[in-house]
């Protein structure tokens, strides 16, 4: 059975180069992708260059846990240092923020709670899936955006063309 998810993308080394690799390697794995504008906004919780981040959507026929392993091989293949600490630079940081609409704590915590904090999380989120309800407030995610505290995080569109997806 097919699962719809949502992945937040993010990088802040080379991003446009990473963005455009993971993109490219969850159409390897996903389908259906969605993709949202790419978001540009100043590093959170440590000083550092530009983030590029995004929101993509996805079908899946893989676990929780095996959607995890993926982008853990992903961020790996890319850059990533395993165990780098959480407020740092990174080649690539992909998040799962939703499978389906299940509320779980294992083996990750779902829905993110930094879908309600981040902007840069529910921003892109509320463009591709405006209508969604969030199962935990039964907000829709668009509605969520409306009331976000905008004054807190800047962050804006950025052009960015996105590769030629592999069709799985």
């Amino acid at each position: 059975m097919s699962a719809r998810i949502f992945i937040s993308l993010g990088s802040n080394i080379e991003p446009e180069h990473y963005i455009k690799a993971a993109l490219s390697e969850l159409s390897y794995h996903f389908s259906n992708l969605l993709c949202s504008s790419v978001f540009e906004s100043e590093a959170v919780g440590f000083e550092g260059c530009n983030f590029l981040n995004m929101v993509v959507a996805a079908d899946t026929e893989l676990s929780i846990s095996e959607v995890v392993a993926v982008f853990k091989k992903i961020e790996q293949e890319n850059g990533r240092i395993p165990g780098a600490k959480k407020f740092s630079a990174r080649s690539l940081d992909l998040d799962l923020l939703l499978y389906d609409s299940l509320v779980c704590q294992e083996p990750v915590e779902l829905p993110r709670a930094e879908i309600l904090t981040n902007a840069f999380v529910l921003w892109p989120l509320a463009e591709i899936a405006p209508q969604l309800i969030h199962p935990v407030t039964g907000q829709s995610y668009q509605s969520l955006w409306d009331e976000y505290d905008k004054t807190r995080q800047k962050l804006w569109t950025i052009p960015f063309t996105c590769p030629q997806m592999a069709s799985s």
